[in-house]
């Protein structure tokens, strides 16, 4: 959900991986193991976003979403989600992270938990984060 390109992909994935083998030796097993883990995960993500925006902004490339591809069936579900997916890449690195554990079905306190924030603030955010990602859909005519 963070990298529209497979390569980009890649790349995070290959940095989630050093970023928890550099941390491991801290684990101090005071959450589960996947709590930590994912908590890594997510902080590794929105860093690498704020990095390839940077960079993107440095050399001028227009940011890309994902593509449809016309060889795909085009059934009404599909095209929801894509529509979906694309309004969720216009939304920034925090409130993506938020709408992710949205999905994922994460109560409020879980969330808190692994964003570092008050269940209350998560809760704010959650909100926010999803008025800011139906008024994208609305704007799109969804």
């Amino acid at each position: 959900m963070y990298m529209d390109c497979i390569e980009d992909q890649e790349d995070l994935f290959q940095e989630i991986v050093y970023q928890t083998w550099k941390a491991y030796p801290n684990f101090k097993g005071l959450s589960d193991f996947s709590t930590w883990l994912y908590r890594i995960a997510i902080n590794t993500a929105i860093l690498f976003l704020k990095n390839e925006k940077k960079k993107r902004n440095l050399f001028s490339e227009p940011q890309s979403y994902f593509d449809v591809s016309a060889e795909r069936e085009n059934n009404n579900i599909e095209e929801q989600t894509q529509e979906m997916y694309r309004a969720i890449q216009q939304l920034n690195p925090i409130d993506k992270a938020l709408i992710f554990y949205y999905l994922e079905d994460y109560s409020g306190r879980e969330i808190a938990l692994q964003l570092g924030l008050t269940e209350a603030n998560a809760r704010v955010k959650m909100n926010r984060a999803k008025l800011k990602l139906k008024n994208i859909l609305h704007k799109n005519g969804l």
